[in-house]
C-alpha cells in the first residue's frame, strides 16, 4: 500500500511540472510571435540600424551603431561594421594596405611618364637633308622610348590589378553581416546584411523577375558589372543616393545604398 501511495505522489508532481513546463513554454511562444510579428526595418534611405544617410564618419561613430574599430582600409576609404559584427582581420587588411599602396605608386610614375612623354615637332616645308636627318632620328629616339614606357606602364598596370581581388575579398567577407564605407565627405556606401529587406521585399535571395516587378515603372536600370540600379526615395542622404543590387546566377547577391560622386581620398 505504501508503494502505491508513493508511486501516486511520484506521478502527481511529474505530472504537475508537466503542465508547468507546458505553460512556460506556451508564453515562450507567445512572446517569440509577438517578437516576430514586429516587422524589422526595413533597408532604405530613411535610415538603416541607427544610421542616417547624411550622417559624418564622427557623427555615425557616435551613434553606436558601429563598431569602433575599422574593418577595412581599401583605396584609401575605411570600412566599419554594424554593432556585433566581426572583428578586424589584420591578415587581409595589410592586404588591402599594400594593395592600396601598390596603386598608388603606379598611378604617380604613370602620370610621371606621360608628363614627360616628348613630341617631335612637326617638320618644316622645304628642310633641307640634314634637318630631315635629324627629325628622323629624333623620331626614332621617341619611338624607343614610347616602347620602354609600355613595357613600364604593362608592368605598372599589374599593382593597379591587385585592388580587384582586394575588393573582392573584403566584400565577400561582410556579404552576411554588411558594412558601411566612409569616404572624405562622409557616407558613401551602407552595404546591406544578408537577411535584410527593402520596403517592396526585395534583398539577397530575390530573383530578378522578382526584383523588376518590385520596382516596375520606377527606374531600375541595368549598371554593369552585373548590377541593377534605382534612385533611393527621398531621405535624409539627398538625391545622390541609389539603391545597388548585385546579381549573381539571376539573384540578388547583395544590396547596398551607393552615393555617386564621392571619393575616398
Amino acid at each position: 500500500m505504501g508503494k502505491t501511495r508513493n508511486t501516486r505522489a511520484a506521478t502527481a508532481v511529474l505530472t504537475v511540472a508537466l503542465v508547468v513546463a507546458g505553460a512556460a513554454a506556451c508564453e515562450g511562444d507567445k512572446g517569440g510571435a509577438a517578437a516576430a510579428s514586429t516587422p524589422p526595418q526595413p533597408f532604405g534611405a530613411g535610415g538603416y540600424r541607427g544610421l542616417q544617410l547624411s550622417m559624418t564618419k564622427d557623427e555615425a561613430l557616435a551613434s553606436g551603431a558601429l563598431e569602433a574599430a575599422p574593418v577595412s582600409v581599401l583605396n584609401g576609404c575605411t570600412d566599419y561594421v554594424y554593432k556585433g559584427g566581426p572583428a578586424p582581420d589584420p591578415v587581409r587588411m595589410a592586404t588591402e594596405k599594400e594593395a592600396h599602396e601598390k596603386a598608388t605608386k603606379a598611378m604617380a610614375r604613370m602620370d610621371e611618364i606621360k608628363a614627360n612623354r616628348k613630341q617631335v615637332p612637326p617638320l618644316k616645308p622645304g628642310a633641307s637633308v640634314k634637318e630631315l636627318q635629324e627629325y628622323n632620328n629624333r623620331l626614332q629616339e621617341l619611338i624607343a622610348q614610347d616602347a620602354v614606357d609600355q613595357r613600364e606602364i604593362a608592368a605598372l598596370d599589374k599593382d593597379l590589378e591587385l585592388g580587384a581581388p582586394a575588393r573582392k575579398a573584403r566584400d565577400q567577407a561582410f556579404l552576411a553581416t554588411g558594412r558601411v564605407n566612409f569616404g572624405t565627405t562622409g557616407l558613401r556606401q551602407v552595404v546591406a546584411p544578408a537577411d535584410a529587406r527593402t520596403a517592396e521585399g526585395v534583398g539577397a535571395g530575390s530573383t530578378e523577375e522578382e526584383l523588376k516587378q518590385a520596382y516596375a515603372g520606377k527606374d531600375l536600370k541595368p549598371a554593369g558589372d552585373g548590377k541593377f540600379e534605382l534612385p533611393a526615395e527621398s531621405g535624409n542622404g539627398g538625391p545622390d543616393w541609389f539603391y545597388e543590387f548585385t546579381m549573381a546566377e539571376g539573384k540578388v547577391a547583395a544590396l547596398a545604398l551607393v552615393k555617386h560622386n564621392t571619393y575616398c581620398s
